[in-house]
């Protein structure tokens, strides 16, 4: 065994084989204090820290004659120069193709009943070796002044990662170290708090810990490491996770494979060399054949149990089924997941549902000859559709010629090869978009786009998400149009003061007219409201003052405090109706943007989101986005590929 003096002498030898250019004096109440208030100074780890002692320090009595520890720490050199070169990489923000864990070696120290062990790891990497100075630093934390020198010489060379005997240790079993086990959220985590040892104490090992769980009912999902990690180097008076359970894993549900094209957004058009587009490739009418399979169901999966800490089983719901959605003129197959078409049509997804529509032609007008149409399919229209005439169908509605001051409702797309001229009257709706050449005087509403190649002049137009004009003559000129995402055309507005035109993007059309309406209902309950709190009011005070009320007067009051408590509820409910509209229009992720390829003139009204903005000057080839808070004018940006091109058999002329 050595003493101290010893020891002082072993640690000066280390320090001189491997000392650094720095160095730095400490000080602390405690060896470890002292050093770790080096390593601050020198902003480097203990571990890299060579150190000799100058001054040991004493805990004196009752107070008296406190002396701290004083050292001088050294950063090895060679721990100095692999920092500045990783600074330097850093600096240069030079990556490695293969990045290293890199970790230093440890030694840990364990006091048993049958004497003092340590344990010392190999680093990893790049990591730097346990040297001497850190290994006595670790006995004396354990208040170890003699020890077996040379063993711990050929642990730190060897370093195995075994715990070796290394001292004799004067074992009080009063004072061992102890640990409590809890057990929380519904058995699905462990935690130890663990009580340090008294003078003499012993430490918990390994095994303790892991009898400890045993002892507790502990029986999944133990963590190891974390035993480990506890037994090698305890956390005191702190919960410490060493357990978790399994959480089970919900099987995947079931889900329809399409094998067709659902998300009309993915369409694209196709420009011929005359510059000309032929709608009839556009894919909005998706052809299929008898017994073609339409989709099929794949199956729900089971899941996978989890389990407690403890061995219970948490047993796993399994995915959830669900029903084929089976419209008209399709069938289940023989399989039972599959969808199959009961006829040559087209295939339509609507409101969840598979069907095949057939299509119904009307070869000429639709006017007193043929009378209003409604059709649960798809129409085709070789010429108009004349004044006062309606045409509705669950499919598509396709115009070979122009439509007038008539109404078109169509849950799929409209397509009018002419052009609509509502003459103030006309009103279309599509569930999908619209196509069509010019639209004038008219009121349109669609739940996706309107693309149109020859203008809009003096029409009120919705689209969910896009209004697009396009071509030599698309210029919007007049009305109010409101789109989501983006209003695209050549010109905006007009050179004379006429019809103003007003632009309207970045919200849902159809939300914000219920916000609209809301709110006046809000508005209108609020002032009937104050109106019935104040006559009512009023009738109470007297009430008091007479200590009676006439009949009718008693039957008003009580018809206020009736209509008082509608009114509340009515509200309330408009106020949460109001909420809920603002969240969803808050929701909606859409930039906003409208854009003029060529021009666009003094008095046309932007509005983008709730920021409103009026032309004042001629601008050129301009995108009008909201950024900051504020309007703001930069390049022109195109259209989606989807909507740039005209209608089959026109182009831009």
């Amino acid at each position: 065994m050595i003493d101290f003096v010893q020891l002082q002498e072993i640690i000066k030898q280390h320090l001189e084989n491997d000392r650094a250019i720095r160095s730095v004096d400490a000080s602390g109440p405690t060896l470890e204090a002292a050093v770790n208030e080096a390593a601050a100074l020198l902003d480097t780890s203990i571990r890299k820290l060579e150190y000799e002692i100058l001054e040991r320090g004493s805990s004196g009595f009752m107070g008296a004659g406190r002396k701290d520890w004083v050292i001088r720490a050294y950063e090895r050199a060679s721990a100095k120069k692999k920092k500045i070169a990783q600074e330097h990489l850093a600096d240069e923000d030079i990556e490695s193709e293969v990045v290293i864990q890199d970790k230093d070696g440890d030694a840990f120290v364990q006091c048993l009943p049958d004497g003092v062990y340590m344990k010392v790891t190999a680093p990893v990497g790049n990591g730097r070796k346990v040297f001497m100075a850190y290994a006595i630093q670790a006995l004396h934390t354990k208040n170890v002044d003699e020890f077996d020198n040379a063993l711990v010489e050929r642990l730190l060379e060897n370093a195995t990662g075994d715990y070796v005997k290394v001292a004799e240790f004067t074992h009080n079993p009063a004072n061992d170290s102890m640990a409590s086990v809890e057990v929380d959220d519904a058995e699905m985590r462990v935690y130890v708090i663990v009580i340090p040892p008294g003078s003499g104490g012993a430490d918990l090992t390994v095994d303790a810990y892991r009898s400890l769980m045993t002892q507790n009912r502990v029986y999944h999902g133990v963590n190891e490491e974390a035993i480990t990690a506890l037994a090698d180097k305890p956390v005191y008076r702190e919960k410490v996770e060493v357990a978790e359970g399994t959480r089970p894993i919900i099987g995947k549900d079931a889900y329809i494979q399409f094998n067709f094209e659902t998300d009309q957004t993915k369409i694209k058009l196709k420009e011929g060399t005359n510059g000309k587009v032929n709608f009839k490739e556009l894919n909005i009418i998706q052809n299929v054949v008898q017994n073609q399979v339409l989709a099929k169901k794949m199956p729900p999966e089971d899941g996978i149990d989890g389990k407690t800490v403890t061995g219970k089983i948490l047993p796993a719901r399994a995915g959830g089924d669900i029903p084929l959605p089976i419209g008209t003129n399709v069938r289940v197959g023989d399989d039972g997941d599959s969808i199959l078409s009961d006829i040559n049509g087209q295939v339509i997804l609507a409101n969840g549902k598979i069907n095949v529509e057939p299509v119904l032609t009307v070869e000429g007008d639709v006017n007193l000859k043929t009378g209003n149409i409604i059709f649960l399919g798809t129409v085709i229209i070789t010429g108009n559709v004349e004044d006062g005439f309606s045409v509705k169908a669950a499919g598509n509605i396709e115009v070979k010629g122009t439509v007038s001051k008539a109404e078109l409702d169509a849950e799929g797309d409209i397509i009018i090869y002419q052009g609509i001229n509502g003459k103030s009257g006309g009103k279309i709706r599509a569930g999908r978009s619209l196509w069509s050449r010019f639209i004038e005087n008219a009121n349109v509403e669609v739940g996706n786009m309107v693309v149109v190649t020859d203008g809009i002049i003096n029409s009120y137009v919705d689209a969910i998400n896009s209004i697009i004009c396009q071509g030599k003559r698309a210029n919007i000129m007049g009305g109010r149009l409101r789109a989501g995402e983006e209003i695209n055309a050549k010109v905006l507005g007009n050179s004379t003061s006429g019809t103003e035109t007003i632009c309207e993007v970045g919200f849902d059309p159809h939300s914000k007219v219920e916000l609209e309406r809301l709110l006046e209902i809000k508005s209108a309950a609020e002032d009937e409201l104050d109106s019935t709190k104040l006559d009512l009011q009023t009738l109470i005070n007297t009430k008091k003052q007479r200590k009676t009320l006439p009949e009718d007067k008693e039957a008003y009051l009580q018809e206020l405090m009736e209509r008082r408590q509608i009114l509340t509820e009515d509200l309330k409910k408009a106020t949460e109706d109001i909420q809920k509209v603002q969240e969803y229009m808050n929701q909606i992720q859409v930039r906003g943007r409208v854009s003029a390829s060529t021009k666009v003139w003094p008095g046309v009204k932007i509005m983008i989101r709730d920021v409103k903005e009026d032309v004042r000057t001629e601008y050129k080839a301009v995108t009008f986005i909201l950024e900051n808070g504020l309007i703001r004018v930069s390049k022109y940006e195109e259209p989606d590929e989807l909507a740039k091109k005209g209608l089959d058999g026109y182009n831009s002329d």
